[in-house]
């Protein structure tokens, strides 16, 4: 099966400290991924580096084959964080839109909107729009109960269709459908039974652990 994510020895330093890695991870085409962990693990910050919004510190990282932020991967990969920003509406978003039930929002501003229906919008588009790596911060968090229904069935179809989606949630009884679920802490990655899963080369020499993949069925 196609690889659409690969992440090896990957680190994201910042001044204040480490704030993800080292990690190692696949992420095979038709997967659905639930990302998880406590506010700050990591989670934005791996999924960012998927979108090509921050440059890696050390170790490779690539999507879809590609580099993330290159031109061939923003055609591939689509990315709503939990914080959108909005540039206006297109056309090709008004089947999600009347799904998600934005229909009479249309003619309003963004900046008329409120958190909740802005996050409606970001969704719109980034399900909208052509993708084989959707990449989702989040997304039902500021939802109510019938839109996250929603948004989770339309994530559902994309996978089933043959994309890989990678979901940041708390809210994991909406993603019943993920093939695979990692759990991140102080950004790393956790097995099962809590233990951070260690990377060769990252840590003194034990025994060395395989990569972590995902979605493999």
């Amino acid at each position: 099966m196609t690889a659409i994510l690969i992440a090896e020895a990957l680190v994201k330093d910042y001044s204040a400290g480490r704030a993800l890695g080292p990690l190692d991870l696949t992420a095979d085409g038709g997967a659905l991924v639930a990302l998880t962990g406590h506010n700050g693990a990591g989670k934005s910050t791996l999924l960012r580096l998927a979108a090509g919004l921050l440059e890696p510190s050390s170790g490779r990282l690539t999507v879809c084959g590609e580099r993330p932020g290159s031109l061939a991967a923003r055609r591939l990969v689509s990315f709503v964080p939990d914080t959108p920003v909005l540039y206006g509406w297109r056309p090709r978003a008004e089947r999600v839109i009347e799904r998600l039930g934005l229909g009479d929002r249309v003619d309003q501003l963004p900046g008329q909107l409120s958190h909740g229906l802005r996050q409606r919008v970001a969704l719109a588009l980034g399900l909208a729009r052509p993708f084989s790596l959707l990449l989702l911060d989040e997304p039902f968090g500021p939802l109510d109960a019938a839109g996250a229904e929603v948004v989770a069935a339309l994530i559902g179809e994309h996978v089933a269709a043959g994309a890989t989606a990678i979901v940041s949630s708390h809210q994991l009884e909406l993603l019943t459908a993920a093939t695979h679920t990692i759990t991140l802490r102080d950004g790393r990655l956790v097995d099962g039974r809590g233990q951070i899963v260690s990377v060769p080369g990252s840590d003194p020499p034990r025994r060395r652990s395989r990569r972590r993949r995902a979605g493999a069925r």
